[in-house]
């Protein structure tokens, strides 16, 4: 399984468990019976179509009669399965397809939301003020950015070298994460 059904089934546990968190270990046959039985987003079937190529049978349908378990006939059965059973591999690469279709709709939209920024030689920027050097007397109110700071150097994968403005070096360099255009 992958970190999200992973993630999905942790959250599933801790809501089943409530104030009884010896019982985990009888819960994980229904939780995960219940994530392989639900249409996931990304690929819209279920987990269990997925593997075994058709639908499964719920356990109320086992003990009560319904439309499905009354129609039942073994040879039309057998016929039906065997097709289903040819067009798994061609469902797996649809739920494929989609899958990466809203990964590539996640990816585009997160995009939108980057700005590519990048600073030179000689700009001032400011720096953020990391939490070991703000005054513990100032609380809530400290300032979260000092400087401005000059830029030395241009390193690679947005990482630069600084200096205050007397020319003096800061040791180190910083990522352009914690680092701002200064404007006076």
């Amino acid at each position: 399984m992958d970190e999200a059904a992973n993630r999905v089934i942790l959250q599933a546990i801790k809501k089943k468990l409530n104030n009884a968190k010896g019982e985990w270990a009888e819960l994980i046959p229904e939780i995960l019976w219940s994530y392989n039985t639900t249409i996931q987003t990304t690929t819209g079937e279920t987990p269990f179509k997925l593997v075994y190529g058709l639908e499964a049978l719920i356990p109320i349908e086992v003990g009560i009669p319904t439309l499905r378990t009354e129609l039942y006939d073994e040879q039309h059965n057998s016929s039906t399965r065997n097709a289903e059973l040819d067009l798994t591999e061609e469902t797996r690469e649809i739920a494929a397809i989609k899958q990466r279709a809203m990964k590539q709709l996640a990816e585009k939209k997160q995009n939108k939301r980057v700005f590519l920024r990048t600073f030179t030689e000689g700009d001032l920027v400011l720096r953020q003020t990391e939490e070991a050097r703000r005054p513990p007397t100032h609380g809530k109110l400290a300032t979260n950015w000092e400087g401005p700071f000059r830029v030395v150097k241009v390193l690679d994968l947005g990482a630069y070298q600084l200096q205050t403005l007397q020319g003096n070096p800061i040791s180190g360099s910083w990522n352009i994460s914690s680092l701002k255009m200064y404007r006076s």
